[in-house]
């Protein structure tokens, strides 16, 4: 349903120990069934979520599944990620108080090294997935950069905002498409169809 709204991307979570946790095995099952039914055009990149996890585990998982991207969300350095087989993008936790100089400083090693990132809020004790923005303003003239997503309490009823403020490379949205814990069809068609028809100035 979701790569049938327009998503570009669709994310499983790895992380060991958070609700949304998927084993691989059941993954498999899911990206099996998924490339087997596709009657669209639209091939959305596969990513992967994980957090300090073992590089070797995090590799043969990405082979197993035939992901496209990982998304990288714990204290992962460049050391560890010269060891991944695939694309990353690196989640960074944008603090209160931070300034766009200091964003732009967190990006800009990660960028330049190859590597997408994702702005997202931080919350102690948190790793992600809290449903909480962060001072948008921390990311002006840095969220418009390539391969950078805008994530952090993003929904149907404020992404055009946020994209209109900053004009992110992409959005990402977890909590905020969801009910009562669970992915709601008309949240997540209500953001895709949002962000896309926002008008860039």
């Amino acid at each position: 349903m979701a790569s049938d709204a327009g998503a570009d991307f669709l994310g499983f979570n790895f992380i060991e120990g958070v609700r949304r946790q998927i084993k691989a095995a059941d993954a498999l099952q899911i990206l099996n069934d998924y490339r087997q039914g596709r009657n669209t055009p639209n091939r959305p990149g596969l990513v992967g979520l994980f957090r300090n996890q073992e590089v070797g585990e995090v590799n043969e998982t990405a082979r197993a599944l035939a992901l496209d991207y990982l998304q990288l969300c714990g204290d992962e350095d460049a050391e560890y990620i010269s060891k991944v087989e695939i694309p990353v993008f690196k989640q960074l936790f944008i603090r209160e108080g931070s300034t766009a100089a200091d964003v732009d400083a967190m990006v800009s090693s990660f960028l330049s090294a190859g590597s997408g990132t994702i702005l997202d809020s931080f919350t102690k004790g948190a790793l992600g997935g809290s449903g909480k923005s962060f001072d948008w303003t921390s990311a002006e003239g840095v969220a418009n950069r390539d391969k950078v997503f805008l994530a952090g309490g993003l929904n149907p009823a404020n992404v055009q905002s946020a994209i209109e403020q900053l004009k992110p490379w992409g959005v990402d949205v977890s909590s905020g498409v969801e009910a009562d814990g669970v992915k709601d069809p008309s949240r997540i068609r209500a953001f895709i169809e949002t962000a896309r028809n926002v008008k860039i100035r």
